[in-house]
């Protein structure tokens, strides 16, 4: 491995500064390619079925390929390095979106869900993203890094979605089946995360943080290496209850808009609302990333459960109201990357360098596995307590992280 044979002498800053902006240019690239793309898969599986009913199992079989390759991406980059798993991702979304396009061409709806499903893989490399840019982070830093690269999937989340109208017409003009023109931006977009992951991201930080670790001399061992399991515990609880907590929300806010909205006018509403919902959750992780460099990991985890509460209590009293939903969403938003970003943080430098891939690992499909049931639920207690029911029973994963704050904070390290 060619990172491995570098000079002994490294200048870990700068290699830390070029990784960050690396990474953030990677997920530009990797948000432009989902950006453009996810929504139309819910489309393609109601038209390819028959049935509008069995369009939830897209999002389901995207949850899904996150959740099952999350552990083994993981154990790739510990052995070999974050730019192979990174890329092994692209691969595989990339093999994912020809077979969404061979779907479409030959109407298998069971290799769309297939094509899917990889494409959910290539967004678990996306999301190990955010770890990727901590490997070589100091303590003083790794919040902000990290949210650096958290932050640059807004870029992509709002370009993305410009795409469709463009890539429809596009592979109109080429022949493609219906709904997969924005595929071939989705396409071009893996390509260049592809390109840019094998040539630029050298040297490799995980394999450079690694090879630190084994030259440095045991007495010189830092704190931070300690490994703390009940804080990295913590550390996974938050983020995946926080995600559990948007997401259920979050999915069924589109069909609640559908019942207290005109009917010509849910298409804007849905688009605004999430809009600002995308920018809550990625537009301010930089501040937060800040925030949780300063005063603490924990403190900035318990920002984000006031902030999720707020959005709930607004979502529960202003239900019938198109404002009131949209504030809530933004909120929602803001209260997820403030706990992303601690938690995720807290969990690095919580965990030995050694352990960190598998647990980031861990923390990931604890996070989509948990998304995918929370939003089963939220469909189901939509249906019985109606939207501001669903706000309120999403109190429950907020009172759990608060509840093993405390836990974590009244027990000695």
């Amino acid at each position: 491995m060619p990172d491995l044979a570098a000079p002994a002498a490294v200048d870990v800053v700068a290699a830390q500064r070029r990784t960050v902006r690396v990474l953030a240019a990677g997920q530009v690239l990797s948000g432009v390619a989902f950006g453009s793309t996810l929504s139309l898969g819910a489309l393609l599986a109601a038209d390819l079925s028959g049935e509008e009913s069995l369009s939830g199992f897209a999002t389901a079989s995207v949850t899904l390929g996150a959740a099952l390759t999350a552990i083994p991406l993981a154990r790739l980059a510990a052995r070999r390095g974050r730019r192979i798993a990174l890329t092994t991702g692209n691969v595989a979304a990339l093999s994912g979106i020809a077979l969404v396009i061979l779907a479409a061409s030959t109407r298998a709806f069971p290799l769309l869900l297939v094509g899917i499903a990889l494409i959910g893989a290539g967004n678990a490399a996306t999301l190990q993203s955010r770890f990727a840019a901590t490997d070589l982070s100091t303590t003083a830093r790794r919040g902000r890094d990290l949210a650096t690269v958290v932050w640059a999937t807004t870029v992509g989340g709002v370009v993305g979605p410009l795409l469709l109208a463009p890539g429809e017409l596009l592979g109109a003009s080429i022949g493609m089946p219906r709904l997969t023109g924005a595929y071939l931006f989705s396409l071009l977009a893996q390509a260049c995360a592809f390109a840019l992951y094998v040539l630029v991201l050298r040297p490799d930080p995980l394999l450079l943080a690694q090879r630190l670790d084994r030259e440095r001399a045991p007495t010189a061992r830092a704190s931070p290496e300690i490994d703390r399991p009940r804080i990295a515990r913590f550390a996974m609880l938050a983020v995946a209850a926080s995600h559990v907590t948007m997401a259920a929300v979050m999915a069924m806010t589109p069909v609640h808009l559908a019942h207290i909205v005109a009917p010509d006018a849910v298409t804007v509403a849905v688009g605004v609302t999430i809009s600002l919902h995308v920018f809550g959750m990625y537009g301010l992780s930089p501040v937060f990333g800040i925030l949780a460099d300063r005063v603490g990991r924990i403190p900035v985890i318990l920002l984000g459960q006031v902030l999720l509460a707020v959005a709930l209590t607004v979502a529960s009293t202003a239900a019938d109201s198109q404002t009131g939903v949209l504030i809530a969403l933004l909120l929602l938003g803001l209260g997820w990357s403030a706990a992303t970003v601690a938690g995720s943080a807290l969990l690095t430098e919580a965990t030995p360098l050694a352990a960190r891939p598998r647990r980031q690992g861990h923390s990931d499909t604890l996070m989509t596995g948990s998304a995918a049931v929370g939003s089963v639920l939220a469909g189901l207690i939509l249906g019985l307590n109606g939207y501001g029911g669903l706000a309120l029973w999403a109190f429950v994963p907020i009172a759990v992280v608060c509840a093993g704050a405390v836990f974590v904070r009244s027990r000695p390290a």
